[in-house]
């Protein structure tokens, strides 16, 4: 079972594995990095039986025919915000003049991708709105995806650090802290939506992982990385 994914629902993926591994014998061989990254890799045809991306990229390979119509699943929805690493000081970023403030004041910004990641992509608009994407840029630290960003800072020993993406990728890495979410005015809620791929090797497995990763078996986990659901 190919499961091609943004990095925000990977620990969601691993979190059902053993389930679905078991029930159907099948091995799930899942890539998980920047969505752009990933709508292209199925567009060009790498082999896939369920992609999770954005609702808004899920719908486009709806149309394209890529993924099975009525098939798109919601996991949830994912707010954007900013990390430090375990034991640094958080500093406040509830307004405008805040989060200017802290990320003036540090060292290395880790992001993802600009061009392919969704909260890279907000992030350097963020940026950009805030007159820092040119002053700053010599402190940027970008990586395929949010997660490998969030480790690689925690990694880091350079000190006064300060990271930005997706909730679920922060939540998800050890040796890095929520400090908040982005300010009201620079909020960013995406809704990560699954499908089940045209060229689906088996259906029926691919829509029984698409239950688990929706459902109850996965509601914790969802739940603890910072997914919103009803």
């Amino acid at each position: 079972m190919h499961v091609l994914s943004g990095g925000a629902a990977a620990a969601v993926v691993k979190a059902v594995q053993a389930e679905f591994e078991q029930v159907t014998g099948q091995a799930i061989h899942g890539t998980f990095s920047a969505v752009g990254m990933m709508r292209d890799k199925l567009v060009a045809g790498e082999p896939c039986d369920v992609i999770i991306l954005t609702q808004a990229l899920i719908d486009q390979l709806i149309a394209s025919g890529h993924v099975v119509a009525g098939s798109a699943r919601s996991l949830g929805r994912v707010k954007t915000g900013v990390a430090v690493r375990t034991g640094d000081a958080h500093p406040s970023v509830k307004t405008r003049a805040e989060l200017h403030a802290a990320l003036s004041g540090a060292q290395g910004i880790y992001f993802p991708d600009p061009e392919k990641a969704t909260a890279g992509i907000h992030i350097l608009n963020v940026l950009k709105a805030l007159s820092l994407d040119q002053s700053l840029s010599s402190k940027f630290r970008v990586y395929p995806n949010g997660a490998t960003a969030m480790s690689e800072m925690a990694k880091s020993h350079d000190a006064h650090l300060i990271g930005a993406t997706q909730v679920t990728e922060i939540n998800y890495t050890e040796g890095v802290d929520l400090v908040d979410v982005l300010p009201t005015e620079f909020e960013l809620i995406t809704d990560y939506t699954l499908g089940i791929c045209s060229g689906a090797h088996n259906p029926a497995h691919a829509q029984l992982l698409a239950e688990l990763l929706t459902g109850v078996a996965s509601a914790a986990v969802r739940k603890q990385g910072g997914f919103e659901f009803e």
